[in-house]
């Protein structure tokens, strides 16, 4: 690679804060929401034009269960539930198993309230381009937009980038899962369609229209008639947080949308009328890079139900594993677990016996997961909240879905604030503190 000198030059310091997040997921939106609500001054920087990641730009609609297993006692409060509860009835529903549908474009206004309400400095098409430390802080970061490049001073960073872009540029150890988990990209759809998946049309027809022999799912959407969310495909074979995979996966994904909808005009219901109504403006990414810190977790603490004094979060989604040529994984608390290949063959096992689990242990009804988990070695004050979690690649199956790094993005926010507060370095501050302080902010069942 060739190399050019970019020649110095001062660049402006366009604010100072407290705590400054960079990323506008959920995740990124909840932990700014939490720091100012306790009192921080509170920047957001987001590289696209709305909040909400996967739930939004990604058009994933749909939020699991705030209930433990059990499906009577509720887990999950929080932003979580608070968002979901202010968008209007139509299009914010409850579905099967308590899961939580609701219109992706009335959550990206709701999460621009949220912000608005808390005062929180908001810089939308703004991009991260670096930052600048001192030792071990960082000083401030760089970021670019129409205004040209410029740097954001803080006490406090949340990297909620996904990929950890901060951590990157700091160094901190990395590394990658043996299976990648491949991203989706997602399309509204007008017209009900049949099966796609595993024993569908897309099994069935894949190979007359040059696609993978894939999986999927698939929901209706409140407030939209005849219309579905269709995550019917996978891209194989990228690394996402690399810009040339990256936009392979993008015009590959919107590839396979089209083909999608060839295959169901030609082998779909008769009766409907397929289209693309809208696709999603940034791919769901599952998986790329994941960042050291003082905990890692892992999957048999996580099926076992084993709780923390600094318990920042509570989940009963299942172990979800997608693999390329094995199809999805799933384990249960009960030491069940399923493997289905594309081809349809499924394997059944038992993961507790062949951990040599105490038979007489009990099943627990939910997972917990420790602060000390985001809590990295070196850097003082730096978080990184999202798909990045330091967890063995069973765990991260489970803790990756969104109201699971929405809760860590919350605990990010609230260990921001403490910090900050305290003036500690993230080291020195107290999990249970802030795991007392995130219950006492709506956080369900977390003391």
């Amino acid at each position: 690679m060739s190399f050019i000198i970019e020649p110095a030059k001062k660049v402006p310091i366009i604010y100072e804060a407290d705590v400054c997040v960079i990323g506008g997921s959920a995740t990124g939106v909840f932990a700014a929401v939490r720091a100012a609500r306790l009192g921080a001054r509170v920047v957001i920087v987001e590289k696209q034009n709305s909040f909400g990641g996967v739930a939004t730009n990604g058009l994933v609609a749909v939020w699991h269960t705030f209930n433990d297993k059990t499906g009577k006692n509720q887990i999950i409060s929080g932003l979580t539930e608070e968002v979901v509860n202010r968008i209007d009835p139509i299009d914010s529903q409850p579905g099967d198993c308590n899961t939580h549908f609701f219109n992706p474009h009335e959550m990206k206004i709701e999460l621009d309230a949220m912000l608005k309400e808390q005062n929180v400095k908001i810089y939308l098409h703004t991009y991260y381009a670096g930052l600048i430390t001192d030792g071990n802080r960082i000083d401030c970061v760089l970021v670019e937009n129409k205004d040209g490049r410029g740097a954001i001073k803080a006490r406090f960073f949340v990297d909620a980038t996904g990929d950890g872009d901060l951590c990157r540029d700091l160094g901190v150890e990395h590394y990658v899962n043996d299976n990648i988990q491949p991203p989706s990209a997602v399309m509204l759809v007008q017209g009900k369609a049949p099966a796609m998946g595993q024993s569908g049309l897309l099994h069935e027809h894949h190979k007359e229209f040059d696609m993978d022999d894939d999986w999927g799912w698939t929901t209706d959407l409140p407030g939209l008639l005849n219309m579905e969310m269709r995550a019917d495909t996978h891209i194989f074979n990228v690394m996402c947080n690399k810009a040339d995979d990256l936009t392979k996966a993008e015009i590959e994904g919107r590839e396979k949308m089209r083909k999608i909808i060839r295959m169901l005009r030609k082998y779909g219901d008769p009766e409907q009328v397929y289209s693309i109504v809208a696709a999603c403006s940034y791919i769901g990414i599952r998986d790329t890079y994941h960042y050291k810190t003082k905990y890692q977790a892992n999957y048999l603490e996580l099926l076992l139900g084993k709780n923390y004094d600094d318990n920042i979060l509570n989940g009963t989604y299942n172990i979800d594993v997608h693999h390329k040529e094995r199809g999805i994984m799933f384990m249960q608390f009960d030491g069940t677990y399923t493997q289905e290949s594309t081809d349809g063959t499924i394997y059944h096992g038992n993961w507790r016996k062949e951990n040599g689990i105490d038979p007489n242990l009990p099943v627990p009804t939910c997972y917990h997961l420790p602060f000390k988990c985001l809590v990295g070695e070196k850097y003082e004050n730096i978080i990184a909240a999202g798909r990045m979690i330091n967890a063995d690649q069973p765990s991260f199956g489970a803790l990756r879905v969104m109201v699971n790094l929405n809760q860590i993005g919350e605990a990010a926010g609230v260990a921001a604030f403490v910090a900050c507060d305290q003036n500690k370095s993230v080291q020195d501050i107290n999990g249970v503190d802030v795991a007392k302080l995130l219950s006492k902010g709506g956080s369900a069942n977390l003391g």
